[in-house]
Parts: structure tokens; sequence; C-alpha cells
């Protein structure tokens, strides 16, 4: 077998222990407000979150982080760092994106390591970069040699598959009712890496407010499953 497709399910194991299940992107909210209630609206959740949010956020900034590692442009990925944290506008959101991150470099830096992930890493220590996941999974997905279109498909894939987990949980939906879900959103996956392949870097942090608000309006939740 490939070794770069274990590395490609290792990296995208959504068991992974870094935190993910703890975090919900905003979906209790949603939950809690009625807005999410049902397999069509969980759907259009995951649906709204992958191409509307996603994909000018975090896919966008894996795919600059891995163009970044292959010309071992440090600076680059220190800039990609600090811009992840500027379109990030929720404080739950940053601190979930940093701490996946920080999870995701403690697990994978001691067995897997090379001059550009000590240097980030040492940036973070120094308080020049954060840590954020997106970048930390884009570097990784590079030194195990995964192609940037496997590294996105499997990105993609990783979040589809937390929400949709996270909305089996909150609404209920059934395990079937998700896993129709996943099934339903193969194409939508394949034509968003075909896009984020090469994004537009002036749409960088173009996505739909109404995540954000959500986000924030987590912070305030009388009662909370979820850490974001």
């Amino acid at each position: 077998m490939n070794n770069a497709l274990l590395n490609l399910l290792h990296l995208t194991d959504t068991t992974l222990p870094i935190g993910g299940f703890s975090h919900s992107a905003g979906l209790e909210t949603y939950v809690q407000q009625g807005l999410v209630k049902d397999k069509v609206s969980a759907n259009e959740f995951v649906v709204q979150m992958l191409s509307q949010n996603i994909r000018y956020t975090d896919a966008a900034l894996v795919a600059l982080a891995y163009d970044a590692a292959a010309k071992n442009d440090l600076q680059k990925i220190l800039l990609l760092d600090g811009e992840c944290s500027a379109v990030k506008l929720a404080k739950e959101m940053r601190q979930a994106s940093n701490k996946l991150g920080l999870r995701l470099m403690k697990i994978f830096q001691p067995i897997c390591s090379n001059g550009l992930l000590s240097s980030y890493a040492d940036a973070i220590k120094q308080q020049h970069a954060i840590g954020h996941y997106c970048i930390a999974f884009a570097l990784y997905a590079h030194a195990l040699h995964i192609s940037k279109q496997d590294a996105l498909n499997g990105f993609y894939y990783n979040a589809a598959v937390g929400f949709v987990t996270n909305a089996v949980k909150l609404v209920p939906l059934s395990q079937q009712s998700g896993q129709e879900i996943l099934f339903s959103i193969h194409a939508l996956i394949d034509a968003l890496v075909q896009q984020t392949m090469q994004p537009d870097e002036d749409l960088i942090g173009l996505c739909c407010t109404g995540f954000d608000i959500k986000s924030m309006q987590h912070e305030r939740l009388y009662s909370r499953l979820y850490m974001s």
C-alpha cells in the first residue's frame, strides 16, 4: 500500500486525539435556536459550511501553506498563520484552531519533522505565530509526501465528518441519516477541492457572517456541550 495513503488516513483520522470532538464550529448555536433541526437543515449546514466558509478560510490556507512548504518559505507560512487569526472573528474559533494545531504538532512533531517544521514550532514558542490547525495540517501533509489534492480532499472530508458527527449528537439524527449526508456531499467535496487548488488570496476571509455571529453567540449560551 502507498505510504502516502496511510499517512493521509492517519493525518485526517477523526479519532486522532487532538480534541476535535469538543468543537461544533457554531453548530450548537444553530441547533439551540431551532435553525438546524432535522436531516434537511443539517445537510444544508454542512454544505454551506464547506462551500461558503471552509473554502475561503481554512481550506484555502491549507493550499497556500502547502505551496509555501514546497518552497521552504517560512515567512509566507508565518504570514498565513497571522492571516488565519485575522479571518477568525469569533474568539472561540481562534482558540479552537490554535488548540487543534498545537495538539496536532505535539503528536506528529516527534516522528515527522524537518527544518521548516522546526522553524515553525520555534516561531510559535517565540510567539511569532499562533500555530493554527490548517497551517500545521498543510506542513505535515507536505512533509509526509501527501499530494496537495489528496491533502485537500482529506481536509474537506475530515471537516464534513466532524460536522455530521456533531449534528447526529445535537439534533439528534440517526446514524443512517448522518451517513446519507456524507454520501450526498462527495461530489461537492470533489468540486471544492478543484476550486481550492489555486485559491484567490484576495478572497481569503470571504464567508457568510452568519457563521461568525453564531460562533460569537455560542460563548453566551445558557448550556453547552461543546467548546465552540
